[in-house]
This record gives structure tokens, C-alpha cells and sequence, in this order.
């Protein structure tokens, strides 16, 4: 498999806008991710399935449960090691988040283990793994007050700024549990997507002399 880099960060630290910019570098980068501004017409099922996330937020814990929530997740998981297989190796590849954050945010919803996750868990890891921090202000005024929200984003039934920040403490948390050994280096928060860009090409321009 290709060797790749991850870029993982807390909700609203800013990472698709900057992976936009690295897509567009001359350096020519691979972005895998699953947001849909990088997934192409042929993987429109996977835009269509991370929609479906969005209907079952509502109704985790009475129509739906954590397990089914974290079924549905892995296929998220799964297109993003398929994109991997696929890379071409020469030219530098990054992902988003990798399954780190997945595997946080479904143990945040109250699924603590499931054998997917020791799966997920076997993947191929990254050569090394940049963390972009973001300040608890900067990202309660870039999900616009709680109104950007959803219900894996935040505590409580309705978004609030107290139950925002302590859910993503605790995502940062797990997350640099899944993270674990890996190499990694931690990008501190930038005013603007481009200088967010700028960064995370200095914290791999050795890994990639």
C-alpha cells in the first residue's frame, strides 16, 4: 500500500478548507476523504450514505441504535482504506482523519467496543499523523453559536457552548488514544485556510525529501 499521512483535527479546526488548498498545491496531493467535496460523480453512494448519518442523529437511542450508527460509519471507514489501495504511490497522499475520529465519536455515542473497531484498528497506518488544534472560541464562532451542530458534535439534547466543549475535549481525547504511537506532529491554530495549508506542508516537507 502507498505510504500516506493523516490530518485529524477536532470539529470545526479547519481541516477540509485547508486539504482543499493542498489539493490544489503544485506538489499535486491525493486527498481521500469522505466529505463530498472530494468524493467524484462515481462515488456518489458514499455522499448519499453520509446523508444518511444525518437521519439517524435524530433518532439514536429510539429508532436507532449505536451499533447500527457504527455500521453504517464503517463504510466510511472501508472507502477510505479502498482510496488508499488505489493511491498512486508517486505522489504524496493524505486522509482525512483515517478512522481515528470515527472510532472516538462512536464511543462518545455510547458504543465503547465493537469487533469493527479491532478491524478498523488493523489497517495500515500512516507514516505520520498532523493534528491541527483549533481554540474552543475559534470553533464555537465557526459552527456559527451551535447552529452548524449536530448530534455527534456536542452534549445534550440541543446544542449548547458548555456541552460543545466538553464533547470535543473528550473527542481529542479518544482520538489521540486511537492515534496511539504513531508519529505526529501538532499544527497550532491558523488564521486562514491558506496559512492552515502552509503548515501542515512544513510539518511533512521532511517526511517527504
Amino acid at each position: 500500500m502507498t505510504e500516506f499521512f493523516v490530518v485529524a483535527g477536532q470539529d470545526f479546526a479547519g481541516k477540509s478548507s485547508a486539504l482543499a488548498r493542498l489539493r490544489g498545491d503544485p506538489r499535486h496531493w491525493q486527498v481521500i476523504s469522505t466529505d463530498s467535496a472530494f468524493l467524484g460523480a462515481r462515488h456518489q453512494l458514499v455522499s448519499d450514505l453520509r446523508r444518511g448519518v444525518g437521519e439517524v442523529l435524530p433518532r439514536l437511542g429510539s429508532a436507532y441504535t449505536p451499533e447500527f450508527l457504527a455500521a453504517l460509519l464503517q463504510t466510511a471507514v472501508v472507502h477510505l482504506r479502498d482510496e488508499l489501495d488505489r493511491a498512486d504511490p508517486e505522489r504524496p497522499v493524505i486522509v482525512d482523519s483515517y478512522y481515528y475520529k470515527i472510532i472516538a465519536k462512536c464511543r462518545l455515542a455510547g458504543l465503547s467496543g465493537n469487533p469493527m473497531f479491532d478491524w478498523w484498528r488493523s489497517f495500515p497506518q500512516p507514516r505520520r499523523v498532523v493534528l491541527v488544534e483549533v481554540s474552543a472560541e475559534s470553533a464555537w464562532r465557526r459552527c456559527a453559536a451551535g447552529t452548524r451542530l449536530n448530534s455527534l458534535e456536542h452534549y445534550g439534547d440541543r446544542p449548547s457552548r458548555d456541552g460543545f466543549e466538553r464533547y470535543q475535549r473528550d473527542l481529542l481525547k479518544l482520538m489521540l488514544q486511537e492515534i496511539g504511537d504513531c508519529p505526529m506532529t501538532v499544527v497550532e491554530e491558523q488564521p486562514t485556510p491558506d496559512s492552515t495549508a502552509r503548515a501542515i506542508r512544513e510539518a511533512l516537507a521532511d517526511e517527504l525529501r
